[in-house]
């Protein structure tokens, strides 16, 4: 049989009904004539070994900083050790990022590899040639081998959806984590950080300095602490939008975790140096862990401002639940922010510098942005989005899951979390299975405790009579009576940050106080055959003919008569 000729693709259904988007041109309308625009190619890669050698010698250019710090170069108080790595990356070229929004997500676990970034810290070489592999062989040891691994390298990764809400407080091994380098490797015996800039004092404190009591009381907080990018798999599932494999990594409702932390208020430490002078307003914190940005590096650097820490809202924490930070979660110390987004909590701190205006490096002044609706790839503009501080309120269920089937006796089984940020607390949970337009509440004994700072998790037996596919829809209202947008468009914005709108999932209902429903589920289990999935047909005939024709018996025929 000869072959089909054909000038289509394999795949062209697929792209025609996008389920490839990826692959669709562009469509160009401006002139007379509609124009097909192919999507970007790449041709081979490229490396300049001459300019690269001319560099110098990466192992004495990027060589370890501190006694005791494995993983960490120092790279904002020198420009010249920028630029030598900047020429690296910039003389040579990488892969293409992959793409899983308009392109199927993998079905791995690590979901996606990192790539782009291992590649980064190999060319780098010097301390960050075995950070990939470290940091990987610390995810293995410290977190729970169920956790879902969304990025290898930089780590992000959450616990699967059973173990989300199991406990109150989130064991350290589920906790969520959302790495933006490698995880170094620090001593505790030799471990410090500075606190200088616009300080009367500029001076360093050992970890043992911050712990003694005398000098700063401690400071005891159970606090849940939220990624912006909880939730985003909504986002990417309706509206696609800015593509990278580290900061759109397909996050879902797991990114987000609660603890109880120890440490110490920031503000007795800016105390112990004098306090702040000149106009200082910010506190810019910088965590040892190498970012990379339009192939340059840095560290990682955020900033808060003074208020936030005037309030007593920022902490300086060394113990997590009990123990110890996991060197994961930021050993030996980490910032805590109140409230505020996790990208905040800059882990594996190592200086904190207090400055005028908020930081100008680029994970504050160009992500973590919420940018309006029509801005994007083709307009965009940094000072076009808001800098994310406090969280929304936001909620999410987490049993039963989207398009599972539920057998049920009128009562659909439901549980999750609840949460607002910026000091405020989720007030009431309310759920509905008719996708919004009635609304049960959850009472108060099924939520956990209500306090300042943390999530509330909840359960309910939610009332469902209807049968076939349903949405349960969940909502919060805080204390300050702040709620939900309704659905995932009324959030969606190019950084696929924040998705806060109400979290709504599609089940199969059925619903066995109905009589012919529980008949015929005693059918399928008397002849042993699974009911799941629905979408294959029935093993065994619904209705016998004697059955069928007794019925056209007794009522009117399909059609009416003249």
């Amino acid at each position: 049989m000869p072959f089909l000729q054909t000038t289509n693709r394999p795949d062209e259904w697929k792209i025609e009904q996008g389920l490839s988007g990826a692959a669709l041109p562009v469509l160009d309308m401006t002139g007379p004539e509609t124009k097909a625009l192919a999507p970007q190619t790449f041709g081979p890669l490229t490396k300049d070994v001459k300019a690269i050698k001319a560099v110098g010698d990466r192992n004495t250019l990027f060589t370890r900083e501190r006694k005791g710090w494995t993983g960490f170069v120092e790279w904002e108080n020198y420009p010249d050790k920028k630029e030598a790595a900047h020429k690296i990356l910039k003389s040579q070229t990488f892969p293409p990022n992959p793409e899983f929004q308009l392109g199927p997500i993998p079905a791995s676990n690590p979901v996606l590899p990192g790539t782009h970034w291992k590649m980064w810290h190999h060319a780098i070489g010097g301390e960050l040639t075995q950070v990939p592999e470290d940091s990987w062989e610390t995810v293995l040891k410290e977190k729970h081998p169920d956790m879902l691994h969304l990025l290898q390298f930089p780590y992000n990764g959450e616990p699967p959806k059973r173990l989300v809400t199991s406990k109150v407080v989130t064991p350290n091994s589920l906790h969520f984590v959302r790495n933006h380098g490698g995880i170094p490797i620090i001593n505790k015996e030799d471990y410090s950080f500075s606190l200088d800039g616009l300080v009367a004092n500029p001076r360093s404190f050992t970890l043992d300095e911050i712990m003694d009591e005398s000098r700063f009381p401690r400071v005891d907080k159970t606090v849940t602490m939220q990624c912006s990018g909880t939730r985003r798999i909504e986002q990417i599932l309706s509206y696609p939008g800015q593509g990278d494999e580290v900061p759109q990594a397909p996050w879902a409702e797991g990114a987000i975790g609660t603890a109880r932390y120890v440490g110490i208020s920031l503000k007795k430490v800016i105390k112990a140096c004098g306090g702040l002078v000149d106009g200082a307003k910010h506190l810019e914190f910088y965590g040892a862990d190498t970012y990379f940005k339009d192939d340059k590096t840095m560290n990682y650097l955020v900033s808060v401002p003074w208020s936030k820490v005037k309030a007593n809202e920022v902490l300086l924490a060394w113990e997590m639940n009990g123990e110890p930070l996991p060197r994961i979660h930021g050993f030996p110390l980490r910032v805590v922010v109140l409230g505020y987004i996790g990208a905040r909590s800059v882990k594996w701190l190592y200086r904190i510098k207090a400055i005028m205006e908020p930081s100008r490096a680029p994970v504050q002044s160009q992500e973590y942005l919420y940018f309006p609706q029509q801005v994007g790839k083709h307009n965009l503009k940094f000072t076009d989005g808001i800098q994310i501080q406090e969280m929304p309120v936001s909620s999410a269920i987490m049993s039963p899951w989207t398009k599972q089937v539920v057998i049920h006796n009128g009562k659909i089984r439901c549980k999750g979390w609840a949460y607002s940020g910026g000091g405020r607390w989720p007030e009431r949970v309310e759920l509905s299975s008719d996708g919004g337009f009635n609304w049960y509440t959850v009472p108060v004994e099924n939520l956990s405790e209500k306090r300042r700072w943390t999530w509330r998790t909840w359960h309910f037996d939610l009332p469902c009579d209807v049968e076939g596919w349903v949405e349960i829809v969940c909502r919060c209202w805080d204390n300050s009576l702040n709620t939900q947008p309704p659905d995932v468009r009324t959030a969606w914005n190019w950084g696929l940050h924040v998705t806060s709108s109400c979290h709504r999932i599609t089940v199969y209902s059925v619903n066995k106080t109905r009589p012919a429903t529980k008949a015929r589920m005693d059918e399928f289990e008397k002849a042993r055959v699974p009911f799941g999935p629905i979408t294959v047909p029935i093993a065994f005939p619904p209705q016998t003919p004697e059955d069928y024709e007794k019925f056209w018996s007794q009522h009117d025929p399909r059609d009416a008569e003249e």
